[in-house]
């Protein structure tokens, strides 16, 4: 017989218990439905609606029920269609009458939204530690090289030379932005809908803010419709999750073309590469890839529950019940791929010469030809003429700009002088960009300082 079963004159087809049954998904939200279970009885005892000493039964059998789940005693059941039910049911076979109690005052609907926010939340203090150890990788990675100059790109073609350790912490920026992004996720997630009702609150007397206190949740829902009905801040999880998946993704790209032959920036260590069925010589990105490849999957778990969302009526919908398959992946996912993908940056060999080599050809010191014309006096369009016709006859003789002799520079302009050589070198391109957010050595230093902060 189910719980609800009262108003039935036929049990459901195992069809549609199997359908309709989320417990092999949501079985996981075990601790933070006792949890919730726990303040929720604790309250009903305080407020006189349930015998003080019913409510010290079932909090103590709720405890025995949470370490037997855990020692792997406990076989849930389709029948009982969701860890709701399920751990209810287990409560009424062993108290019997006095577990029927603890449901006074709530419904599955303000029940279940607040298990999957406290589950949630829970999963989300683990990527802001997992997101602090990349920040932390990128600056080490950053710190450790940084005298390194590489050649910077726009459309994928060289442009100036900047430091590698500004580079990474270009990614250290998007992250904290992702941390941000999400700590601000779980102040808003971190709201008590209990107390809600199947959608318009309740006859009891109950200390909403009671139970709110006891689960460390700062305040509770403010209207009971939107409590039950709101998935928000499972979408914005899901949101979060895909743009750290798509700031991993932007520098697995990265990755992936400087292990290659062709460009041989970087080589990643062999404990975090692969190789080939057929050809001996591969040595594959494969983690790289791989979290590339993930952050569609990511980007597919929003649109999926955005979707499911998109046409709902209030209050609650039975659609509703998707939300969690796609929360789920998307915060397995990323929980996943961090730890890994953070390790690989760690252990990963950075080819300064190479990079070096790199910011010497494709006239990335075009830009400071040009604003050393300007700084003896000339126009920057005039001196962005004047090099663009360098940059041609280099091309045509097959030669660098700092190649050039005197005598051709002034072919060109009679404001080129011997010190044109110092102001267009590697070292000069880099450092005198000496402004804040800049590439100048000082500015990439006083950032990795400054996120110590």
């Amino acid at each position: 017989m189910k719980l609800w079963g009262g108003r039935f004159s036929k049990s459901t087809d195992s069809a549609v218990d199997d359908f309709n049954s989320s417990i092999r998904f949501d079985s996981r939200m075990y601790a933070q439905d006792i949890k919730g279970s726990v303040a929720h009885c604790e309250m009903l005892g305080k407020q006189g609606i349930i015998p003080k000493e019913d409510a010290d039964l079932i909090i103590k059998t709720l405890g025995e029920i949470l370490e037997d789940i855990e020692a792997g005693k406990v076989e849930f059941s389709v029948e009982a269609e969701d860890i709701h039910m399920n751990i209810e049911k287990l409560l009424i076979e062993r108290i019997g009458d006095t577990g029927k109690r603890l449901h006074t005052g709530r419904s599955r609907n303000d029940q279940v939204a607040l298990d999957l926010r406290l589950y949630l939340r829970d999963e989300c203090k683990k990527i802001l530690g997992l997101l602090d150890d990349l920040r932390e990788t990128l600056a080490n990675l950053a710190e450790k090289n940084i005298d390194v100059i590489m050649p910077g790109y726009t459309h994928l073609q060289k442009a100036q030379p900047i430091l590698f350790s500004h580079h990474m912490m270009a990614y250290y920026e998007m992250l904290s932005r992702d941390r941000q992004r999400l700590a601000q996720c779980m102040e808003r997630m971190n709201i008590s809908p209990l107390g809600s009702g199947a959608l318009a609150g309740t006859t009891y007397p109950l200390d909403r803010e009671f139970v709110a206190e006891k689960l460390g949740m700062r305040s509770v829902t403010k209207n009971s419709l939107d409590a039950v009905a709101d998935r928000d801040f499972a979408i914005e999880v899901c949101f979060v999750m895909s743009m750290i998946m798509m700031h991993i993704s932007r520098l697995s790209e990265e990755i992936i073309l400087w292990s290659s032959h062709e460009f041989g920036y970087i080589e990643l260590d062999d404990s975090y590469s692969t190789g080939s069925s057929i050809m001996p010589q591969k040595k594959n990105p494969d983690v790289a890839e791989l979290a590339r490849g993930k952050t569609g999957r990511v980007y597919g778990d929003l649109i999926g529950l955005l979707t499911v969302m998109k046409g709902l009526p209030l209050a609650y919908n039975k659609d509703m019940q998707e939300d969690k398959e796609q929360v789920f992946d998307a915060v397995d996912t990323v929980l996943m791929t961090l730890p890994v993908f953070t390790k690989m940056l760690a252990t990963m060999t950075v080819k300064g010469e190479n990079m070096r080599k790199g910011a010497s050809g494709g006239f990335t010191n075009a830009t400071d030809a040009a604003d050393y014309l300007v700084k003896k006096g000339l126009p920057f369009r005039d001196a962005h003429e004047v090099i663009g016709k360098i940059v041609a006859y280099c091309v045509k003789h097959e030669k660098s700009i700092q190649d050039l002799s005197m005598e051709e520079f002034k072919s060109f302009s009679p404001l080129f002088g011997d010190d044109i050589y110092s102001a267009i070198s590697l070292e000069a391109c880099v450092n005198l960009r000496n402004v804040t957010g800049g590439t100048a050595t000082n500015q990439v230093l006083k950032a990795i300082k400054e996120r110590e902060r």
